[in-house]
């Protein structure tokens, strides 16, 4: 699965304006395979992207292993203190319901925006908020 450069500035853009309503951090990481649990996936790549680096410890992961159909969503430990379990099924449910339909890039940019409206009840927006990660889509090429 390739992005054209249109598609990565349309899901960037969505990442910016998800965040405008939330101080959390919202990243995605693309993978070709995922050989493993996509959690444990997603885990090593927040990690290794420096997501635990913010200040409230409100980042977010949407990791998806595109070849094998693999996704995860996780958050950083001050989000997953303040929230239920199934916070991110939801999120998840939507990018399925658009990926089996061929409509990639809409399922992650629905996914981003329903991240930033969970997000900013328990994260909201605030005037002094800084941007503390990249909203750059990371890709790797597998695990």
């Amino acid at each position: 699965m390739h992005f054209s450069k249109n598609q990565v500035a349309k899901i960037q853009e969505e990442i910016v304006l998800a965040e405008k309503n939330t101080s959390g951090e919202i990243r995605i990481h693309l993978d070709k395979k995922c050989s493993k649990n996509p959690i444990e996936a997603a885990i090593k790549q927040f990690e290794k992207l420096g997501m635990t680096n913010t200040k409230d410890r409100n980042g977010v992961l949407i990791y998806l292993a595109i070849n094998d159909k693999k996704m995860a969503i996780i958050g950083d430990t001050g989000i997953n203190e303040k929230v239920p379990d199934d916070f991110w099924e939801s999120v998840k449910n939507t990018m399925g319901v658009n990926f089996k339909e061929g409509k990639f890039v809409e399922g992650i940019c629905e996914a981003i925006k329903e991240s930033g409206i969970k997000l900013s009840t328990y994260f909201p927006y605030q005037s002094d908020d800084e941007n503390e990660l990249s909203d750059e889509i990371s890709i790797g090429e597998g695990t």
